[in-house]
């Protein structure tokens, strides 16, 4: 299963659900397409679970329960540079799926849109408090996940245009996380170390 998985994670980053096909994934798990049959039943099933790893990994990276919004904010880009570096396939997957319409999504949505109010009332919240200046707690959020994902979903972009003659490029992933947290926070008027 966990050569399918890679073998699908591949496939689906690369082609979509539309432009994959249960041959492709098979021949790059090194089966036969009546083997891969036998583990599971189609690849809109597989694709469902991809989908649904990557809402599991969002889901428990903001740490509401901090009542210090430079270490959660910190933390927070993080953990998504991380992912974005760690696992751009799957970040890749669902980028790609938004882009073509987020219909897979439906299910996700009603929870990741109760996520994102907690997180949006925990800035609010310490906007009240005067822990950080007032920001649209949505814009903030959503520029969070487009300048981290951006590592992963453009991660050929940044090796083009960073450091063209070295395929495979990624940014110092330490130096990069510094840089967008100081300039997040910032913007939001926190202290930085």
């Amino acid at each position: 299963m966990a050569a399918i998985r890679e073998a699908a994670i591949a496939e689906f980053s690369e082609n979509g659900l539309k432009g994959t096909s249960t041959q492709a994934i098979a021949a790059r798990a090194g089966l036969t397409k009546p083997q891969l049959h036998y583990y599971i039943k189609g690849k809109e099933e597989l694709y469902e679970e991809l989908l649904m790893s990557v809402m599991s990994d969002w889901k428990g990276m903001f740490d509401a329960g901090s009542t210090d919004p430079g270490k959660v904010l910190g933390d927070y880009i993080r953990s998504k540079l991380d992912q974005a570096f760690d696992k751009p396939e799957i970040s890749r997957i669902f980028t790609r799926e938004v882009l073509d319409g987020g219909k897979n999504l439906a299910k996700f949505w009603p929870d990741s849109r109760a996520r994102t109010r907690e997180k949006a009332n925990i800035i609010n919240s310490w906007i009240a408090r005067g822990l950080m200046q007032p920001v649209d707690p949505y814009v903030l959020l959503m520029s969070i996940w487009s300048m981290t994902q951006f590592y992963a979903d453009s991660a050929v972009q940044v090796q083009q245009l960073v450091n063209p003659g070295q395929p495979g490029f990624q940014p110092d992933r330490e130096a990069l996380v510094k840089e967008l947290t100081a300039l997040v926070l910032r913007g939001c008027g926190i202290p930085t170390a």
